[in-house]
């Protein structure tokens, strides 16, 4: 069986890749109410003003927005609520030490279902420059023309 074919993405947030140069990644699962895993299942998720931050020695994710599911009842969840993110207490004391060094955040960048259980990439990261994002477009666009030419060059 191929390796990635139990990974089902729920959610990209491809905006922190253009905001962020990410250093490391890791992987948590989440702590999450039946309905926000239904709701999950159905792809209502937004990752785009998402963030992770260590309190009291745990890592929480706030501001990940989680759509109500459509038949729940009055036990549906709240959608912006703080949740808690679960990882090995080495690797949190590691990100204690990483992001209270000046400049680094913690980043959602991926939320999908692994063998059914939910799971987030959160990225270590600092923040960009307009200059660096304006290079990084330049270089996108430049590669884009260079295989465009290259795919030319080929049919000929």
């Amino acid at each position: 069986m191929e390796k990635n074919a139990a990974i089902k993405t729920v959610a990209d947030n491809r905006k922190a890749r253009h905001d962020y140069h990410i250093h490391e990644s890791y992987e948590a699962g989440l702590v999450l109410t039946g309905t926000e895993v239904k709701s999950l299942r159905a792809g209502k998720a937004n990752l785009k003003d998402a963030y992770a931050k260590i309190e009291k020695s745990e890592l929480m994710l706030h501001n990940m927005h989680i759509s109500p599911y459509d038949a729940g009842n009055r036990f549906n969840h709240e959608p912006l609520r703080t949740r808690k993110l679960l990882m090995h207490r080495s690797e949190i004391d590691k990100l204690v030490g990483k992001t209270q060094e000046k400049g680094y955040t913690l980043v959602p960048l991926k939320l999908y279902f692994t063998h059914g259980i939910a799971k987030i990439q959160i990225g270590l990261a600092t923040g960009k420059k307009n200059y660096d994002k304006r290079q990084d477009m330049a270089e996108r666009d430049a590669k884009r023309e260079i295989d465009r030419a290259f795919r030319e060059r080929q049919k000929a």
